[in-house]
């Protein structure tokens, strides 16, 4: 017959477990309808992934954090909803199905904008939501029957009434602006350009006065910008060249003349201290254009093809005609130097193609849609922790500039404006579709041809999710109309703080301006997740660690565990190999634990079915309390790692080790042993729900198929602790790990002694200890003493001292072994003292070596110092 496993196989139960749990209607709303608390409700959004995605350790560790919250919640008799949802992902999106196209011969152009969007929804169809069947093997609790999409059919109805309320009171316009522009994918918000360090080069040119043989330098790091070039600037003062202030130069290659002007913007210690202006194509060159009223010359076109301003060089691509441009510049002498120069180079955030400067008609929301949030959020309304993200919110609300929500693709929620090509009327609806024109009834009407940006409906998200946009449409099918009501400010948002002003300020201003409340009441910003040795995880770097490839190897448990451990706010999380095993060998001894209480009975109450009489029992259960207590406020202010921390203490140190061992001097207590380890499981189900559920099923001799689920059973409360109790057990462990130190001092580790005698240093009353102590230290006897006893090894702790007689025991060879080992460690410490009083030692020696010598000293003269105290005690 082969032995029972000590292995916990968590394979074998975790996807029956979660298909019973949703199949059930647990992770509804009404999912605990029979705990549900008067007034209480909890709501978090998940943070819509991409429809592209697939999970990550990011994302791991995100849903953990989010589940721990919404389990705990649920459990304390919340009426609590976890909204789940897929963002569309404009850019990427489309990224994804016209490389699939491409693969095929066949560009998006070729299909046209109906036929492609069909292609992308069957693409939806059939690859988009991988990730959300990989979150479920996280054990995640969402409400999956209210499960969004942002181009669900209820979204778009509320982006488009974003929009209009927006438009209606001016706070959308649409005009010429600078903005970031990816030759790919369009224009850019600012904080979706990406700026990295770039090695290239620096282009000084020779800008000829008209008429004449004289030059003026200027710089550059874009010479094939120099064909946009409608001014040269110089600073009023300076001498050098205030003497050409309104004369002109002509432009190499294409001799435009262009006026020399003057500007105070200037730094004349910088370079020459001549600056080209190119209005059309440079950010801080766009404010000069306006002030001195410059004309504004665009030199390509939107996929970044040179233009005829260009010459010779019109229909290449702005940067494969760079080389070109600077041979034909060097060729006819325009070139004074080229020098090797570092520079930040903005970059595509998909894509990761160059951004350019550019001129477009484009749609922008004011920034001054953000004073009502950041207001609010300077009033206390909303807390962010760790507490200073505050700060980095302030700091970007400061310098927000309006932003530009409209994008040059064809996947994305289209901008709900129309145009009359009859007599040019302008108006935006809520209607998805329009026949005529309201002014004068024309059909020749057509529809705006961009999409908003993707952050745009994802800033609605923490609303439009709960119905709103959609009140004049009755009930749907997945929103109710008390949803807003009850929902409304979501209770927490959990996210990285990578996407603080991606998204989270965006939903912060968005729904305080929509609704004048602040969309959630506490932001809780993780950090990032690293490698063990703080690296960044990538690919390349073969440091990834997958979480599908994790759950599969440890347990959905054991890597929930260890991402919550690790969340200490405001640090990055180094997860490691190594802990990833020490929290698998967790819930191995939380099976085992089990397994030993199992051997003494086939069931067990739950706690509260039962009243706990012994000792053992009541210490136990008086532990639990305080653990309770602990976790409990932990949760509450969202420190997940100091939660953890605490259950695992509690559970591997108090209760399997110290507990489970002390429970073989008391075996009447094993049955409340069993209820209270019933009740940690309750405690500990959000962080590792699978494990516990099963546990507390098997403890009950009971399967979750028949049975009540844990995960609606009400989670545990704060109780009055046993102060006696823990008193009296404390001085249990103390006496018994005291004994077992003084047997190793006298090499009986392990063996059994006739008699021990235990030395208070206050008087109390330990008689219940002593068939404890009796056991677990392996003694025939012990006796409480108030002298001390001679003839004996003793051991010293905090509260007590142990005395073990020596009589009948031989302790010359232990005597012997101390004594050589006392010789030793003198010579040492006599060799060391003799070179570090050394002064032509010490002055020559390197610091190195004298702090390593120190530090070998310190370690010899403490090791001896005991060495010659267990000698001491040894002949006594």
């Amino acid at each position: 017959m082969s032995e029972p496993s000590t292995t916990y196989e968590p394979h074998a139960i975790e996807e029956r477990y979660y298909k019973l749990w949703e199949e059930r209607g647990y992770f509804e709303i009404e999912g605990n309808k029979a705990i549900q608390k008067e007034g209480k409700r909890f709501s978090i959004m998940l943070p819509p992934p991409n429809v592209t995605g697939s999970l990550h350790i990011g994302h791991a560790f995100n849903h953990t954090l989010i589940d721990i919250m919404t389990r705990f919640k649920r459990m304390d008799g919340y009426k609590t909803l976890w909204q789940p949802g897929t963002d569309h992902a404009g850019i990427a999106t489309q990224n994804v199905v016209e490389k699939q196209l491409l693969a095929q011969g066949i560009t998006k152009e070729e299909l046209g904008r109906e036929k492609f969007l069909e292609k992308v929804w069957e693409w939806k169809a059939k690859s988009g939501g991988t990730i959300v069947g990989q979150m479920r093997k996280m054990g995640v609790s969402p409400a999956w029957s209210r499960e969004r999409f942002t181009m669900d059919e209820g979204l778009k109805r509320a982006v488009r009434k974003a929009f209009l309320a927006l438009y209606s009171e001016g706070m959308i316009v649409r005009g010429n602006y600078m903005v970031n522009w990816c030759t790919h994918d369009g224009a850019l918000s600012d904080i979706e350009v990406e700026y990295e360090q770039h090695k290239g080069k620096l282009y000084h040119l020779r800008y000829f006065l008209e008429n004449s043989q004289e030059y003026i330098v200027v710089a550059t790091t874009r010479p094939e910008t120099f064909f946009g070039d409608t001014a040269v600037m110089v600073h009023p003062e300076d001498e050098r060249y205030t003497h050409l202030i309104g004369q002109y130069v002509t432009l190499p290659l294409i001799n435009r003349r262009v006026k020399i002007i003057a500007d105070d913007y200037v730094d004349s210690s910088f370079g020459t201290g001549c600056v080209k202006v190119t209005p059309a194509h440079d950010v801080n060159d766009y404010e000069v254009g306006k002030r001195h009223d410059l004309e504004f010359i665009t030199i390509f076109n939107e996929a970044g093809f040179l233009n005829d301003q260009c010459g010779a060089f019109e229909g290449q691509e702005r940067l494969e005609a760079r080389e070109g441009i600077v041979a034909a510049l060097e060729a006819q002498g325009f070139v004074e130097k080229i020098e090797d120069y570092e520079n930040q180079v903005g970059h595509c955030y998909r894509c990761k193609n160059v951004v350019e400067p550019y001129i477009s008609k484009q749609w922008f929301v004011k920034k001054e849609i953000a004073e009502g949030a950041t207001q609010k959020v300077n009033a206390g309304l909303a807390q962010f922790y760790p507490a200073h993200w505050i700060n980095s919110f302030n700091a970007w609300m400061k310098e927000l500039r309006d932003w530009c929500i409209s994008r040059q693709l064809w996947w994305g929620h289209q901008i709900p404006v129309f145009y009359c090509r009859t007599c040019n009327h302008e108006w935006a609806t809520e209607e998805e579709t329009q026949t005529a024109c309201p002014a004068c009834q024309s059909t020749d009407i057509y529809q705006d041809p961009d999409v908003l940006d993707t952050w745009f409906s994802s800033g609605l998200w923490p609303f439009s999710t709960l119905g709103w946009g959609n009140e004049e449409c009755g009930k749907g099918e997945t929103w109710f109309e008390e949803d807003m009501a009850e929902f409304y400010p979501n209770s927490l948002m959990v996210t990285g703080f990578d996407i603080l002003f991606f998204w989270v300020a965006r939903m912060m201003f968005q729904g305080e301006h929509a609704l004048k409340e602040l969309p959630f009441k506490d932001i809780y910003l993780h950090a990032l997740v690293k490698d063990e040795h703080g690296q960044k995880m990538s690919k390349s770097k073969g440091n990834v660690i997958d979480p599908i490839d994790t759950i599969q190897s440890h347990s959905a448990d054991a890597l929930r565990f260890t991402l919550a451990v690790l969340a200490i706010q405001g640090r990055d999380i180094k997860l490691s190999p190594d802990k990833l095993d020490q929290m698998r060998n967790f819930t191995n001894k939380l099976f085992n634990a089990s397994k030993y209480l199992l051997l003494n009975a086939n069931r067990f109450e739950d706690l509260d079915a039962i009243t706990i009489k012994t000792e053992l029992g009541r210490y136990m259960q008086s532990r639990l309390h305080g653990a309770t207590k602990e976790v409990r406020e932990h949760l509450e202010t969202y420190r997940f790692n100091d939660a953890a921390t605490v259950l695992y203490r509690f559970l591997w140190n108090e209760f399997c080790d110290w507990g489970i061992e002390l429970s073989k001097a008391q075996r009447e207590a094993v049955p409340e042993l069993g209820a209270i380890f019933k009740e940690a499981m309750k405690l500990l189900h959000p962080f590792m729900p699978f494990i516990t559920e099963h546990l507390y099923q098997t403890l009950g001799n009971t399967t979750l198929e028949e049975n009540t689920s844990i995960m609606v059973l009400p989670y545990p409360t704060n109780e009055t602790k046993d102060d006696a109790m823990e008193g009296l057990f404390e001085r249990i462990i103390e006496a018994i790990v005291s004994i077992r130190r003084a047997k190793a001092t006298i090499e009986l580790g392990n063996q059994r002694i006739d008699l021990a005698y235990v030395k208070l240093n206050t008087p109390q009353d330990l008689s219940a200890a002593v068939p404890f102590i009796k056991l677990l230290a392996k003694c025939g006897a012990v006796e409480f003493v108030s002298e001390k006893i001679p003839d004996a090894v003793r051991d010293v702790s905090d509260n007590l001292e142990v005395l073990i007689p020596l009589s009948g025991i031989d302790l010359s060879p232990i005597i012997a072994r101390l004594e050589g080992q006392a010789g030793k460690l003198q010579k040492e410490v006599d060799k060391l003292s003799g070179m570090l009083s050394n002064e032509r030692f010490v002055a020559n020696a390197p610091e190195a070596v004298v702090v390593q010598n120190k530090a070998a000293l310190a370690e010899a003269t403490d090791k001896l110092a005991k060495v010659t105290e267990e000698l001491g005690n040894l002949r006594d």
